[in-house]
């Protein structure tokens, strides 16, 4: 049996993948070191299912010239309220299940450059 993340872990590792979603350029090496460590499943699966949905909007929209990224407060509370949606509607977990694929489909170039610098065991 793999190692269950606490709920520390999880958020650590929500910031550090939110960072792949600015409008600037994205440092993997720095993200893949900060998630180093974790399964690469669990990881992946936060990525598509828990930071896409909430991030994937600020790569779609425009964006002044100079921005610092999310804020982590904002980031997981933002996360939890996906979560807790889905929870309580099962339309919702339907229709997520098709905006991770999507996710999954139109943003699979974070997860193929996080694996360039794959050290997560």
């Amino acid at each position: 049996m793999g190692h269950i993340l606490t709920p520390t872990e999880r958020a650590n590792i929500q910031i550090a993948l939110a960072e792949a979603f600015v409008d600037s350029t994205v440092d993997y090496a720095s993200i893949a070191e900060r998630i180093r460590g974790y399964d690469p499943k669990d990881v992946e699966e936060i990525l598509y299912s828990e930071v896409a949905p909430v991030c994937f909007s600020n790569l779609e929209t425009p964006a002044p010239p100079v921005w610092s990224g999310f804020k982590d407060e904002w980031l997981l509370e933002e996360i939890a309220k996906e979560l807790k949606a889905r929870e309580h509607s099962w339309f919702r977990r339907r229709f997520d299940q098709l905006k991770v694929a999507w996710l999954r489909y139109s943003y699979g170039y974070i997860w193929k450059e996080l694996m360039k610098f794959h050290r997560f065991q």
